[in-house]
C-alpha cells in the first residue's frame, strides 16, 4: 500500500503556531469490519489511516440512521446526496434500506472513490452508487444539480472548512433544479426542497458551532432544529414548508 503524507491537524481550528510542519509518514491498511445498522448489518472496508481523515465510520452515522429510519417517509421520492461520504456507509445504508436514489460525495481523492466502490460491492450494491469527487468549497462539478435532499453525518469538526462548506452548501442549494415535478410531495413532508439534513454526535466547541450556524445565516439560509442533533439547512424563502421545526442557531 502507498504511504500517505498528511498533517490531519490542518483541518481543524487552532493556533497556526501549535501545529508541525513536520508531515508523518504512515503506511495505510485496511480492515473490514461488520457494523450493526437499524434492521441489517454491513460489511465496511476502513482504513486505519488516511490523508483526508475518510476512514474510519464515525459513530454520529449509527445515531443518524436511527432518526433518519424514524422519518423514512422523508426521503421517499427524494433525490439524495451525501457530503463528506467517508467510507460510503451512510449512503449504502440508505440505499438498501428504501432503494434511496443516493449519490455519494467527497474528497477529490481516487482512494476515497474506490473504497466508497469496494463497500458497494461486498454489500451486493451494483452497479456502484454514483460517486463525485469535490472538495467543499471549489466549484462544483454539476453546473445544474437537481439533488432534492442533502445529508451528511459528523462533518463540523473541519472548523477552518466552514465557510468553504457553506460555499459549496450555498451552491447546490440556491442552484437546485428540480429534476421531476412529479415527485414533488411538499403537503406536509416535513421537509422544504430542496434542504440539507445533518447530525453529528462528536462534540465541538459551542463558538464553533455557532460559527457554522451564523455563515449559515449570513448566506441566506435557515437553520432549524429537529432534536437529536439533526438540523434542517434549506433558503430562507422555503423555512415555511417545515413542519413544527422551531427556527434557530445552534440549538441543542
Amino acid at each position: 500500500m502507498d504511504i500517505a503524507l498528511f498533517s490531519p491537524s490542518s483541518l481543524f481550528a487552532q493556533d497556526d503556531d501549535s501545529s508541525s510542519d513536520e508531515e508523518e509518514e504512515i503506511h495505510q491498511n485496511y480492515e473490514e469490519r461488520s457494523h450493526k445498522f437499524p434492521g441489517m448489518d454491513l460489511v465496511i472496508r476502513e482504513f486505519t489511516f488516511h490523508q483526508l481523515n475518510a476512514n474510519l465510520l464515525w459513530p454520529g452515522t449509527f445515531a443518524f440512521t436511527e432518526w433518519l429510519v424514524q422519518h423514512k417517509s422523508w426521503l421517499e421520492e427524494r433525490r439524495i446526496i451525501e457530503l463528506g461520504s467517508g467510507t460510503g456507509a451512510l449512503a449504502i445504508f440508505l440505499n438498501k434500506l428504501i432503494g434511496a436514489d443516493i449519490t455519494t460525495s467527497d474528497f477529490n481523492d481516487e482512494e476515497v472513490e474506490e473504497n466508497i466502490a469496494h463497500n458497494c460491492r461486498i454489500n451486493g450494491i451494483l452497479p456502484v452508487l454514483p460517486h463525485i469527487r469535490h472538495s467543499w468549497g471549489e466549484t462544483f462539478p454539476v453546473t445544474e444539480p437537481d439533488w432534492d435532499l442533502i445529508i451528511a453525518s459528523d462533518i463540523l469538526l473541519y472548523v477552518k472548512q466552514y465557510p468553504n462548506l457553506i460555499k459549496t452548501l450555498s451552491f447546490l442549494l440556491k442552484s437546485y433544479k428540480m429534476k421531476d415535478i412529479a415527485a414533488f410531495a411538499g403537503e406536509g413532508d416535513g421537509l422544504p426542497w430542496p434542504a440539507f439534513l445533518m447530525s453529528w454526535k462528536r462534540r465541538i466547541g459551542k463558538e464553533d458551532e455557532e460559527l457554522f450556524f451564523s455563515g449559515c445565516k449570513d448566506s441566506g439560509l435557515s437553520v432549524s432544529h429537529f432534536g437529536s442533533r439533526v438540523y434542517c439547512i434549506s433558503l430562507e424563502e422555503t423555512s415555511h414548508s417545515i413542519v413544527d421545526a422551531p427556527i434557530c442557531t445552534g440549538m441543542r
